[in-house]
């Protein structure tokens, strides 16, 4: 049987691909660790897009 525990999937999306109203968007999915993190979390990742790294912000 799986553990049931702390960490929960969370999904990251771009927030200047948004912004500049171009089509498709950016996203990732990682876990973080509720106990620890219960805000929202910010990450800077690669946008294909834009080519860049920019912020990406948990949604839901």
């Amino acid at each position: 049987m799986a553990k049931k525990g702390n960490r929960v999937q969370v999904i990251l999306e771009c927030t200047e691909h948004k912004e500049s109203g171009m089509p498709g968007m950016s996203r990732y999915i990682t876990t973080k660790n509720k106990k620890n993190t219960p805000d929202r979390i910010e990450l800077k990742k690669y946008n294909a897009v834009l080519k860049k790294y920019t912020i990406h912000k948990e949604i839901k």
